[in-house]
């Protein structure tokens, strides 16, 4: 299936705020604002995902995984998605957004 490149639905601000319905179940925020992505790409109807996590033995890994797939295979036209999880540079809490940062009491958190 071609795809049009200037379709809205696959324009990254649109893709990640597709991702904002992936909650990290332990902190109850989503994967978007805690920093854990780190590009998106999309190739026709694939959409490509570099991801990672706040600690590497996080046992919500395959289950955050499965979240981003069924999230971003909602989207009309995406039929494929592959997400790579990467450890560099690795994460931390400088990389959330500022307002989740606040919430969890890290207002003066930099990198």
């Amino acid at each position: 299936m071609e795809t049009n490149p200037t379709d809205p639905a696959l324009h990254p601000d649109a893709l990640l705020d597709t991702l904002r319905e992936v909650i990290d179940p332990e902190l109850g925020i989503n994967i978007v604002d805690l920093g854990l992505i780190y590009d998106l790409a999309v190739e026709g109807a694939k959409v490509k995902v570099k991801m990672t996590f706040t600690v590497r033995g996080c046992p919500m890994q395959q289950s955050l995984i499965r979240g981003v797939r069924i999230a971003l295979l909602r989207v009309e036209p995406v039929e494929e998605v592959e997400v790579e999880m990467v450890w560099d540079p690795p994460w931390n809490p400088s990389m959330m957004a500022p307002e989740v940062r606040e919430r969890v009491g890290l207002p003066g958190c930099s990198s």
